[in-house]
C-alpha cells in the first residue's frame, strides 16, 4: 500500500544511466534556479519603502538612491558569479570556492551560512507568496499558516519527482510573472508620460514617524532600507551551485543563465520602484503609523497597490498579477528546493553531513536533503506564524556570508592563477577577473556589516547563533567519520582468526524455527553448541525438557533462572561469563525470528527478540545471527522460489548431511 502511495505521488524509480536526460536547458533552468531573486522583486522594493516610513515621509526621497545602489551591487555580484560558473563547473558555489582557495573551516562557514540562507528562502518565499494571495482575498489571512504548510508539501512532492519535471511545472508561473509585470511598468509609465499617473489606495495617506529624521537616525534607517532591499540578492548564488545540473556546455550555459536572470531582475526592480514613488505606494511598518487610513485598514502590499492603481482593482490585470506573484513567490522556493539538497550532498560526500545526504533517490534527486530541507522550513513557518516582516529579519545575512567568502575564494583563485600563466592575453583576463571579484568581495563585505548592524536586534542574532551552531555540528560529523574510519583500517597483519568459537541457540519452545536454527548452527560446526532458554515458570521448562528428550535432540539445553520474569537480563549475564571464561574466543548468538508480511504483525512478534540482540550488539567479541523463519503472510502474493530442503532428519533425530 506504501509502495503504491509512493509510486503515485512521486512516480516511478529512474535508472541511474537516465541521469543525462534529466539535465537542464537554459529555458528550464532559468525558473529553477532564478526564481528566487526573480520573485524577490515582489518585496525588495516594499522592504526600502517599510524601512524609510520608521522617518515618516520626509524620508521617501531616498528611495530612488537606494534602489540603484542594491541594482549597482546586484550587477557585481552577478558579474561575479559569472566567473564561478567558469572556474568552478562541479558546482559547490561559496562552499567549493572556500575549500579550494581560503581552507576548510571558511568552507564550512560558508556552508553553514547557505545552508540557513536556503531554509530561509523556503520560509520567506511561501510566507510571502501566501501574503499576496491574501492581500487579494482578506478573509484568508487566519489561515496563512496552514495554507503554507500546504504549499511547502506541495513544493516537496514536485521536487521529489525529480528536477526536469519540476521545472518544467515551474516555468509557467515564473514566465508568467515576468511576463506581466514588465506588462504592468510599461502600462504604468506610458499612463504616467501621458499624464494619467496611476495613484495607490494609500497615496493620500500620512506616515507618523517613529524615529527623528535628523541627524545619525537618517543614515541609519537609510542603511536599514538598503540592507532590506538587498532581499533582491537573495539566490543569485544558486546557478553556480547548480552548475553540473545544466546541459553542456556546463559552465557557458550557467553564466549565460545567471547574466539573463541579472538583467531581468535589475529591470523589474527599477520599474516596480519607479511605479511605487509614481503612484506614492505608502507601506508603513506598523499600520497604525498610516496617518488618515480608515479604521480597520488592512495594509496589502506594496505590488498588490501598483497593480491595483495601473489596471484597478478586480481586473484582469491585477488579477493576474496577484496571481503569478503568488505563484512565483511560492515557487521561488524552488531555488532552495534544488540548492540545498546539492549542497548537502556534496557536504556527506565529504563527510561533513551525514553520507545519506549524498545518495540520489528514486527519481535522481537527492531526496534526503528536499525531505529535511521542507521540515525545518514548516518549522519556521509554524514558530514565526507566516509572517513575512518576522522572518524577512533573518533574511540575507547568511546570503552575504557566502557572498563574500566566495568572492574572496574567487580573488584568491586568480591570483594563483596569475602566478603560474605568462600569457599576456591570458593574464589580461586574469586581472580583469580579479578585478571583478575583489570589487564583489569588497562590497558584499561591506554590505555584510551593514545588514549585521541593522538587522542583529530585529531577530538576525538567530542566524548569528543558528551558523557557528550548524558549523561545530559539521565538525563533530566529520571528526565522528574521521575517527571511525581510522578505526576500521585493517591492521598490516590482518585479522586473527578466535580460538575457539562458542554457539549459542536460543531457544523459547520447540517449533520449527528452532530446529531450523540449531541445524544451521550445527552445520557450522563450532566448538561447542548449547541451546540456550529462560524459565518462565518450572511447568514450562519441564515441558520443554519432555519435548527434547522426546526428538532427541543432540544439544545440550541449559536453563537459565528469571526470578524477575526478564528474559535479557539473565542471556547477557550468561554470555558475558561465556566471554569472562573464554576471552579470546568467538560468541556466536542464534536468534530465531518471524518474517511476517503485515505492518501489524512486527507488533505481535519478535519484540523479545529485537530487544536481545540490540543489547547483544555492544557486546565486544559477540555476534548475533538472525536465522529467519518465513511466515505464509510474508509470501502472499509473492512468486518465490521453493524452499530449500531442510537438514535431514532420521526419526526425528537432527543429524548431519
Amino acid at each position: 500500500m506504501l509502495k503504491w502511495a509512493k509510486r503515485l505521488l512521486v512516480g516511478r524509480p529512474l535508472r541511474s544511466e537516465r541521469l543525462g536526460a534529466t539535465l537542464l536547458p537554459k529555458k528550464l533552468a532559468l525558473p529553477v534556479f532564478c526564481s528566487d531573486p526573480l520573485s524577490s522583486n515582489a518585496y525588495a522594493t516594499e522592504e526600502i519603502l517599510r524601512a524609510l516610513s520608521l522617518g515618516g515621509l520626509a524620508l521617501l526621497f531616498l528611495t530612488p538612491w537606494i534602489a540603484a545602489s542594491v541594482a549597482v551591487l546586484l550587477a557585481v555580484v552577478v558579474a561575479s558569479y559569472r566567473q564561478t560558473c567558469h572556474a568552478y563547473p562541479t558546482g559547490g558555489g561559496a562552499y567549493a570556492v572556500s575549500r579550494a582557495n581560503l581552507g576548510r573551516n571558511a568552507a564550512l562557514v560558508a556552508a553553514s551560512a547557505l545552508l540557513v540562507d536556503y531554509v530561509l528562502t523556503v520560509a520567506v518565499s511561501v510566507a510571502a507568496g501566501v501574503d499576496a494571495i491574501t492581500s487579494a482575498f482578506l478573509t484568508l489571512k487566519p489561515a496563512a499558516v496552514p495554507v503554507c504548510l500546504l504549499f511547502v508539501a506541495v513544493l516537496t512532492l514536485m521536487n521529489l519527482r525529480g528536477i526536469r519535471e519540476s521545472g518544467t511545472v515551474f516555468a509557467v508561473p515564473t514566465y508568467g510573472f515576468i511576463a506581466v509585470v514588465f506588462l504592468m511598468i510599461a502600462w504604468g509609465l506610458w499612463r504616467a508620460v501621458s499624464g494619467h499617473a496611476p495613484q495607490a489606495e494609500s497615496a493620500s495617506f500620512g506616515i507618523a514617524p517613529v524615529h527623528g529624521a535628523t541627524g545619525v537616525a537618517v543614515l541609519l534607517l537609510a542603511l536599514r532600507a538598503f540592507s532590506q532591499g538587498c532581499t533582491a540578492l537573495t539566490g543569485v548564488e544558486a546557478v553556480s551551485n547548480g552548475v553540473p545540473n545544466f546541459k553542456a556546455p556546463k559552465s557557458r550555459n550557467a553564466a549565460s543563465t545567471i547574466t539573463i536572470m541579472g538583467g531581468i531582475t535589475i529591470g523589474m526592480f527599477a520599474g516596480i520602484t519607479a511605479l511605487a514613488l509614481i503612484a506614492h505606494v505608502r507601506v508603513a511598518d506598523d499600520p497604525t503609523q498610516l496617518v488618515g487610513a480608515p479604521a480597520g485598514y488592512e495594509q496589502r502590499t506594496a505590488i498588490a497597490q501598483i497593480a491595483a492603481a495601473v489596471f484597478g482593482y478586480g481586473t484582469a490585470g491585477f488579477l493576474l498579477v496577484q496571481g503569478f506573484t503568488a505563484a512565483v513567490l511560492i515557487l521561488a522556493a524552488n531555488t532552495a528546493f534544488n540548492g540545498f539538497p546539492i549542497l548537502a550532498s556534496i557536504l556527506g560526500r565529504d563527510g561533513y553531513l551525514p553520507k545519506q545526504f549524498a545518495r540520489r533517490g528514486d527519481r535522481l534527486v537527492f531526496s534526503n536533503g528536499i525531505v529535511i530541507l521542507a521540515a525545518l522550513a514548516g518549522l519556521l513557518i509554524w514558530v514565526f506564524d507566516a509572517s513575512t516582516s518576522r522572518l524577512i529579519q533573518l533574511y540575507i545575512i547568511g546570503v552575504f556570508v557566502s557572498f563574500t567568502l566566495s568572492q574572496t575564494g574567487m580573488v584568491r583563485h586568480w591570483t594563483t592563477a596569475l602566478r603560474v600563466t605568462r600569457d599576456p592575453a591570458i593574464r589580461r583576463r586574469l586581472h580583469r577577473s580579479r578585478a571583478i571579484n575583489g570589487m564583489g568581495a569588497v562590497l558584499t563585505g561591506v554590505v555584510l556589516v551593514v545588514v549585521l548592524i541593522t538587522k542583529f536586534t530585529h531577530g538576525a542574532y538567530l542566524v548569528v547563533i543558528a551558523m557557528p551552531a550548524i558549523f561545530g555540528l559539521m565538525k563533530a560529523i566529520e571528526q565522528h567519520y574521521r575517527r571511525v574510519g581510522a578505526e576500521l583500517t585493517p591492521e598490516p597483519g590482518g585479522m586473527v582468526l578466535p580460538s575457539r568459537i562458542h554457539a549459542v541457540v536460543l531457544v523459547s519452545r520447540l517449533h520449527k524455527p528452532t530446529l531450523r536454527a540449531l541445524a544451521y548452527a550445527r552445520a557450522t560446526r563450532p566448538d561447542t553448541l548449547t541451546a540456550l532458554t529462560v524459565a518462565g515458570s518450572a511447568e514450562e521448562v519441564r515441558g520443554l525438557q519432555a519435548e527434547w528428550a522426546e526428538r532427541g535432540i543432540p544439544v545440550s539445553l541449559t536453563e537459565l533462572a528469571a526470578p524477575y520474569r526478564d528474559i535479557t537480563g539473565p542471556v547477557l549475564e550468561y554470555v558475558a561469563d561465556l566471554r569472562l571464561r573464554h576471552p579470546r574466543d568467538l560468541v556466536v548468538i542464534y536468534l530465531p525470528e518471524y518474517v511476517v508480511g503485515h505492518w501489524w504483525e512486527h507488533l505481535l512478534h519478535n519484540q523479545s527478540a529485537l530487544r536481545l540482540k540490540a543489547r547483544l550488539l555492544f557486546q565486544r567479541g559477540v555476534m548475533v545471527t538472525s536465522v529467519p523463519w518465513q511466515l505464509s503472510s510474508s509470501r502472499a502474493g509473492e512468486r518465490t522460489p521453493p524452499r530449500p530442503p531442510e537438514p535431514a532428519a532420521v526419526g526425528g533425530r537432527i543429524t548431519d548431511t
